[in-house]
């Protein structure tokens, strides 16, 4: 099965990317999870996106705070489908940075972009572009999805 990318521009981002993480590793699928700086290890990050697809990935989730140039950036050199997340990172302006970083893409270079800090989306996201080739997985994703049907309808009998 393929697996899903994850990457970020620094350590102190993995606490917003353990969430896609935990989302891939309850579906069954497998991560290859980096820290890649679009500024500080260029090198690095083009290699990782030129070398996505030999390496199995379907996708890669992104998560970039402050500037937020590391989705943007894979997404222009792979052919593989990028999901951005925004990070509220210490020095970011509330958010916004790296929202408007990641959104903001130029046509010809999309970029999914899921919430600020919405790192369980994008591993939710990942999923289901891979169970478009693995009912395995097309079940999972419906499972779970039916699980947060039912949480809601649990939600509503302990109103009454």
């Amino acid at each position: 099965m393929k697996k899903v990318g994850i990457i970020m521009g620094s350590k102190s981002d993995l606490p917003i990317m353990q969430k896609a993480i935990d989302i891939l590793n309850q579906f069954g699928i497998d991560t290859d999870i980096k820290i890649v700086s679009a500024h500080r290890t260029p090198e690095i990050m083009f290699d990782y996106a030129k070398n996505a697809r030999e390496r199995g990935l379907s996708s890669i989730i992104a998560g970039a705070g402050g500037a937020a140039h590391l989705p943007g950036m894979i997404a222009s050199i792979t052919t593989i489908p990028v999901i951005g997340v925004p990070i509220k990172s210490r020095n970011s302006i509330d958010g916004w940075d790296s929202i408007l970083s990641i959104l903001q893409m130029p046509e010809g270079v999309p970029v999914a972009t899921v919430a600020l800090d919405g790192a369980a989306n994008a591993g939710i996201l990942a999923a289901q572009i891979i169970a478009t080739e693995s009912s395995d997985i097309q079940k999972k994703v419906a499972d779970y999805k039916e699980n947060l049907k039912n949480k809601v309808a649990k939600s509503n009998e302990e109103l009454i």
